[in-house]
């Protein structure tokens, strides 16, 4: 069930590794677009835009619990690299006790202040009540969503990428169906989109759960490797706290020009929301090659094969760039088309707009291919607190834009907010990939001698 990566040709590897990892995102996605696609059409624009309001503090909190899950999976993968079973087994257990810690603080924390960061972001009267129901359910399901991010982290680091995939079909399925019976039928509201969201969570996690129990014998920890062990946790944290940290201040910058976009009415919230959705869905292979390059980056280095780095950085930046054109192409041709998915054809304004962005953002998708490809192989690698310094750039970049431009320029400035954090980030990430595969070189020839 487990895949070495650290053996074989690497353009062959990272296919056979992300193509898996790509439909396990567009079945997440697709739920998340089914979400948004009956909200629109059964509450109609209002409803779209309330669920639309919460997107940046949504994924600044989500973002932050899932970069603590990939991140306390890195030691997993230079473990399994190495070959070192008993100490992998050791991470899982206090990657475990971990999470438990995180879920508890980050529910308790974020359900208390979810209603006065909605005020502070300056969410539109008329859909402010809305917006709260729907990311207090979200939050509030704060332990299911790491529960399953936790263990298709450890599943993916071991070189499995297909047993997740299986399980967010399963979710995914019952995620739509639970949507029309809450929304439809039960006349739920936007309430019933974030119910249909948590309970799906759980269903993945806990067949994950059994799942591992029964097939990977590597994992089967003794009572001894559970306890919890500081020096396990330190470097857990290490590796984890960063990653999300990263997530965190990246969406900070969304949450700046959220609330810049907010103050412009609901018309243009709604077309934001329309454009994020679609442009989510498509950045999907971007996010499957990043978290290829994670598990790829953890175990050569773990196998302290360095040299293979580099051949699979390549590899990956090939077909980040390949499926950049592609998508721009799309764009071009059928964003008006792919936006009636959530809107109402009559609602020509809002389709515009949503076009606009998407073109937008579409031209600088290769700079975006770039963030994921090398901030995740540098996480791989070991540098996660290296690579937070990325997301201080992307935060930046939307800062300056929902602060400075935004009240200028209006919607089309903030069009390009996203193109402007992907450039910045990069202009910092190259040169630390460099950096960090040096000293790697360096740390691995001294232990040699």
């Amino acid at each position: 069930m487990t895949k070495d990566l650290t053996e074989g040709k690497p353009l062959k590897l990272i296919l056979k590794f992300a193509i898996p990892l790509l439909f396990g995102l567009l079945f997440q996605q697709f739920y998340s677009v089914i979400d948004t696609m009956i909200v629109g059409k059964f509450l109609g624009s209002d409803a779209l835009a309330a669920v639309g309001s919460t997107g940046s503090v949504n994924f600044m909190v989500i973002g932050f619990c899932m970069g603590v899950c990939n991140g306390f999976a890195i030691p997993v993968a230079q473990q399994f690299g190495a070959k070192r079973e008993i100490e992998l087994r050791k991470y899982v257990a206090n990657a475990a006790w971990l999470c438990v810690l995180f879920a508890i603080i980050m529910t308790a924390l974020t359900t208390i202040l979810c209603r006065p960061i909605l005020e502070i972001m300056r969410t539109p009267d008329d859909i402010i009540n809305q917006a709260y129901s729907y990311i207090f359910i979200i939050f509030a399901g704060i332990p299911a969503m790491m529960l399953y991010n936790m263990l298709a982290g450890i599943i993916r680091s071991l070189g499995d990428s297909k047993t997740p995939v299986a399980f967010l079909a399963l979710s995914s399925i019952i995620n739509i169906i639970l949507d029309v019976v809450l929304i439809y039928y039960f006349k739920m509201g936007v309430a019933g989109a974030a119910y249909a969201t948590v309970i799906s969570q759980i269903i993945s996690g806990i067949c994950c759960f059994f799942f591992m129990r029964k097939k990977y014998e590597i994992l089967k920890i003794t009572k001894e490797e559970w306890k919890f062990d500081s020096h396990y946790a330190l470097i857990l944290c290490g590796m984890g706290i960063p990653m999300g940290l990263q997530y965190s201040i990246t969406a900070i910058g969304s949450v700046i020009l959220q609330t810049a976009v907010n103050s412009l009415g609901t018309v243009y919230v709604s077309s934001m929301t329309a454009a994020s959705k679609l442009s989510i869905f498509f950045c999907c292979p971007f996010d499957a090659l990043g978290s290829t390059m994670a598990t790829y980056g953890g175990q050569n280095v773990g196998a302290g094969k360095i040299d293979r780095l580099g051949k699979g950085l390549k590899a990956c930046i090939l077909l980040g760039a390949a499926y950049s054109v592609i998508a721009l192409v799309v764009y071009i041709f059928f964003a008006p088309k792919l936006s009636l998915l959530f809107l109402d054809a009559s609602e020509v304004e809002i389709i515009a707009n949503a076009k606009m962005c998407l073109i937008a953002n579409g031209m600088f998708y290769f700079a975006l291919a770039l963030v994921n490809i090398v901030r995740f192989m540098i996480q791989g690698m070991g540098f996660s607190s290296l690579a937070v310094f990325a997301g201080v750039f992307e935060m930046i970049a939307r800062g300056i834009v929902g602060f400075v431009f935004v009240p200028i320029f209006g919607y089309r400035a903030a069009c390009f907010a996203s193109p402007a954090a992907w450039v910045m980030a990069d202009i910092f990430l190259i040169p630390a990939y460099i950096y960090c595969v040096n000293k790697l070189k360096k740390q691995i020839g001294t232990e040699k001698v």
